[in-house]
Formats: C-alpha cells, sequence, structure tokens
C-alpha cells in the first residue's frame, strides 16, 4: 500500500533531505521512525533534494507498507511524539500505487525570507541583510525570470542535470507590514542551488551592482560564473507541492470555516 507523508522541517541540524552515509539528514530520520513504528523496513521517496540547511513548510514524500495502515491519525500522532521537535508531520493520505511523489508533482514554490534588520529571534531561519534593497529594481528584475527556460547560470557545477531547463510560472517580491522581504517563485522543477543562487543575483540587483537589464543578460548567458553568490540556506523554504487530486485514493476532507 503506498501513503503519501506530508510534513514540514526545519533544516539547521541537518544535511539536507536525503540519505547521506555518516550523516543527518530529514529522510533516513524519517525512515528510522517509521520503521520501527510499522516493524517492518520502510524506505522514503521524496518530493526533491533540498540541501543543507534548507527548510521545508510543506513537503511530500510517498512510501509502501506491506498491509494498510489501519489508523493514520493514531499513526501521525506516534510519528510526532517521537520523530525530533524540528519535524512535523502534518498528515499521512493514501495514493494509487504507481503514484511518485516527486515524478507526479505538477509544480513546486518556494520562499526565501530576507529581514532587513537584527532580529536574535530568528536568525536561523531568515537572512538577516541590513543593506537597503531596491524592491522595485528586484521586481523587475525577477519578472525577466519569466521570460526564460533554460537556467544554466544559476545552476550548481557537477550536478548531473539532464536538462536545465524549468518552466517557471511565478517569481515576485513583496514586503510583509513587519517589514520583512519575502521572495516567492514557482516551477514543475528547480536545479540544486537555483533559488539561492537567484535570490543572491537579486539582491546584487536590489543593492545597485546590476540593472535589472543586465540580470537578464546573466540568465541569457548560460554560464554560472556571471551570477553572484548564492543566498544563505536559512532563508529559504519549500512551501508548496502541487498534485493531481486524482492519485489520491480519497478527496481531501474540507477544512472547517471560521465564522
Amino acid at each position: 500500500m503506498r501513503y503519501f507523508l506530508e510534513l514540514s522541517y526545519l533544516g539547521k541540524a541537518y544535511c539536507g533531505w536525503q540519505r547521506q552515509p555518516a550523516q543527518p539528514t530529514v529522510q533516513q530520520t524519517i525512515e528510522g521512525v517509521l520503521s520501527t513504528l510499522l516493524r517492518e523496513k520502510i524506505e522514503v521517496v521524496g518530493a526533491g533534494r533540498t540541501d543543507t540547511g534548507v527548510n521545508a513548510s510543506f513537503y511530500v514524500a510517498h512510501f509502501d507498507t506491506t498491509t494498510p495502515i489501519e489508523d493514520i491519525d493514531f499513526l501521525c500522532y506516534k510519528l510526532n511524539r517521537t520523530l525530533p521537535g524540528d519535524i512535523c508531520v502534518k498528515g499521512i493520505r493514501a495514493v494509487k500505487p504507481e503514484a511518485h511523489a516527486r515524478f507526479d508533482a505538477l509544480e513546486r514554490e518556494y520562499t526565501y525570507f530576507i529581514e532587513p534588520f537584527k532580529n536574535p529571534f530568528a536568525r536561523d531561519l531568515t537572512w538577516q541583510y541590513y543593506v537597503p534593497l531596491d524592491l522595485e529594481q528586484m521586481q523587475r528584475a525577477a519578472e525577466s525570470l519569466l521570460r526564460h527556460k533554460d537556467f544554466t547560470s544559476f545552476a550548481k557545477l557537477n550536478s548531473n542535470n539532464k536538462t536545465n531547463i524549468c518552466r517557471l510560472t511565478h517569481a515576485s517580491w513583496e514586503v510583509d507590514p513587519y517589514g520583512m522581504y519575502i521572495f516567492t517563485i514557482r516551477a514543475d522543477r528547480f536545479l540544486r542551488n537555483m533559488v539561492r543562487s537567484i535570490v543572491g543575483t537579486l539582491v546584487n540587483v536590489g543593492r545597485g551592482r546590476y540593472t535589472p537589464e543586465e540580470f537578464e543578460a546573466i540568465i541569457e548567458a548560460r554560464d554560472l560564473s556571471r551570477s553572484s553568490a548564492g543566498a544563505p540556506a536559512q532563508g529559504l523554504y519549500l512551501s508548496r507541492v502541487v498534485y493531481d487530486e486524482a492519485i489520491y485514493l480519497e478527496p481531501l476532507e474540507p477544512q472547517p470555516q471560521e465564522d
């Protein structure tokens, strides 16, 4: 029986999502707890990699069991009691046997948070960057991302990508009521380190080091050496993964509406 596991995690203590020898990762942490609770060896397949220190406010993985789970709510409760405090299970949903957390994802969304002031309570959760930024110029540059599909200029070297083509559907900046700069980007797929590299380069647009036109020229160059250093990991969150509802065996229950 196959299930989708929906979760969130803080990446600070982990060397990314994917299992690595002698290194703490989110994948192997979850596999260990699931195997103990279900009393069989469980392998978990994630929607994609997140790098060392990167967070996920919403992440999806799938796993198989030899017999159906009798009480999904109780298993979620036990998982949250057993897993470390920096990993939270949001839900488990039964899916069709061929459903795949990575290959069936239609869209992924990342969100990046920059605080333009010192905040000791969020130093591990955001990029605290004190140089004034021109949001209008950063937004103009971000919009140019939607005119392109080849993001070689923001792809980590030696990543063994079959293609650097990504189909972006959204890229924008906003400032929340507390002065936080928030960058949101959506696409069918992302390359390793791509979002952090884009954010680092856009911040240099905001500082006046590049114009929006020069930023677009960096995209067109398809040359990693032209882009800026990647933004720090702690400000980046995988925030959304979208699937066709047809892959689920049961429809999502409607959430209660507030008066």
